[in-house]
């Protein structure tokens, strides 16, 4: 959620959707793709049809996105699991904002760039102290 509210602006329009999709003020194509989502993540699984996917297209989602948004919900439902099985504490709500924001802006793998990125603006820095020490 951080980082769709950090992408989209709108943290209101993230929490209307997580709060229920169906009165969130979102169009007819993203309440679909939702509906979806909501029914791969349910106990009824299991029953996902034909019809629900094409369902999805018919509202204009692609394979390809919907094949992504499946496996996004498969992955992050693997990671749930194992933290919560793992007993992995959860992030305090700031911390999650501030990830949400960097993920925004450099991605998943963007970690790396900005830590190095952040190790680089401290060693100019310390030249900067430096020089004006002299």
């Amino acid at each position: 959620a951080a980082v769709a509210a950090s992408l989209l602006g709108n943290r209101t329009l993230v929490d209307a959707v997580l709060d229920d999709y169906r009165t969130a003020p979102i169009d007819a194509q993203d309440r679909a793709l939702f509906a979806f989502i909501e029914k791969m993540n349910s106990d009824a699984s299991s029953r996902l049809q034909q019809q629900d996917l094409d369902e999805a297209k018919a509202a204009g989602w692609s394979d390809e996105a919907l094949y992504d948004a499946i496996t996004v919900c498969a992955l992050f439902n693997f990671y749930n699991k194992w933290i919560d099985a793992t007993g992995v504490s959860d992030m305090p709500a700031a911390a999650y904002a501030m990830s949400g924001v960097r993920m925004a802006e450099h991605g998943y793998g963007g970690g790396q760039q900005a830590a190095e990125d952040e190790k680089a603006r401290e060693r100019e820095g310390d030249a900067t102290s430096r020089v004006n020490e002299r």
